[in-house]
């Protein structure tokens, strides 16, 4: 009678090869990372430990707002609402008067009521454009801004993308359409003021959004002329005014640079201010304000940042003293740490 010989070896059934076993196993491979068994910090906040973390951030964040709210303050503002005070008497309607021909020079005077220490920057103020409205945001090209082998990219264009359906309009769309063409030239003792208007946009959109063979062509010379003109000879990546237009802003309300006057201005001294009033907000019953305003380490003036860190600061110094409060009147005992369940059976599985 004859046996038939097994194998130990093998991946059957019957086979004890632990490896084979491991293999066909369908338990994942087991590490402390899998099984969460990695070391952890697992605090205990204790009323010193959340009393010391609130006088903690109370400490640090109530300089910051002081030093925040001083550097907002320091900053020098002059700001002049323009759009009413530009529109004659006799005009009653506003409309009619911005569109219609004529001659729209107004002249404006801006008292100096702090020392103004140079560079002091011009800005534009237009209240309740919507320049984040959707159909806005996506009238433009980006392939034709940067370069001028996609002049033709005017699909996200409409409805100002073609002259006569044939022809392209460079830089297409409505933001560029929209341009700001109110201008500003300022006189100090009946010395004129230069305004530096260099280097007034980002350098990456000077360099990476707007191309240096790309030059203006056919621009608002439709029918009805949405804003100001472009000079044909001067590539769009030497347009500031229209880079920095073309940034859109997230608000309604907000400013663009127009220049800088790098020159000091001191108290009482009176700024006349020869504008061209053109860009048409009487329409949509928007407001346009002229900007004068010096900077500090922070920036411009803005009091949120310094008002919000005094405010979670005297807040959480606040329930600092509540807590102690309430910690030495009426306590509460503490549990046992030692019963926790990672404290009674630390690293078991």
């Amino acid at each position: 009678m004859s046996s038939v010989p097994t194998s130990s070896s093998g991946g059957g059934p019957g086979s004890s090869d632990p490896s084979a076993a491991r293999r066909n196993s369908k338990r994942p491979k087991y590490s402390r990372f899998t099984q969460q068994e990695l070391p952890a910090c697992k605090p205990i906040l204790t009323p010193r430990w959340v009393i010391s973390a609130f006088v903690l951030v109370s400490i640090i964040f109530v300089p910051i707002g002081i030093a925040s709210l001083s550097a907002s303050r320091d900053v020098v503002e002059i700001v002049d609402r323009y759009d009413d005070a530009c529109v004659p008497g006799s005009q009653l309607d506003k409309i009619n008067y911005i569109q219609g021909a004529g001659d729209k020079t107004c002249t404006r005077t801006l008292k100096v009521s702090k020392h103004m220490k140079a560079p002091i920057y011009i800005y534009y103020q237009l209240d309740n454009f919507y320049q984040n409205h959707r159909r806005y945001v996506k009238s433009r090209s980006d392939q034709q801004l940067r370069s001028k082998k996609s002049e033709n990219e005017v699909s996200a264009c409409k409805p100002e993308d073609m002259i006569d359906g044939k022809n392209p309009i460079v830089p297409c769309g409505l933001i560029a359409w929209s341009l700001f063409n109110d201008s500003y030239s300022f006189a100090l003792d009946n010395q004129n003021l230069t305004v530096n208007k260099k280097d007034i946009s980002w350098k990456s959109d000077r360099d990476h959004k707007f191309g240096k063979d790309v030059f203006p062509k056919n621009f608002q010379s439709g029918g009805l002329q949405g804003g100001a003109t472009l000079n044909e000879s001067i590539p769009l990546s030497e347009q500031e005014d229209l880079i920095v237009w073309m940034r859109t802003a997230a608000l309604p309300t907000f400013r663009k640079l127009y220049g800088r006057i790098e020159q000091d201005l001191n108290p009482n001294d009176e700024i006349t201010v020869t504008l061209k009033n053109y860009y048409n907000t009487y329409s949509f019953n928007g407001k346009k304000m002229l900007v004068l305003s010096t900077t500090s380490w922070l920036g411009g003036k803005n009091d949120f940042l310094g008002i919000a860190y005094l405010t979670i600061g005297g807040l959480c110094f606040f329930l600092a003293l509540l807590f102690i409060v309430i910690y030495l009147f009426k306590p509460r005992r503490l549990g046992d740490p030692s019963y926790l369940s990672w404290n009674r059976n630390p690293g078991g599985r």
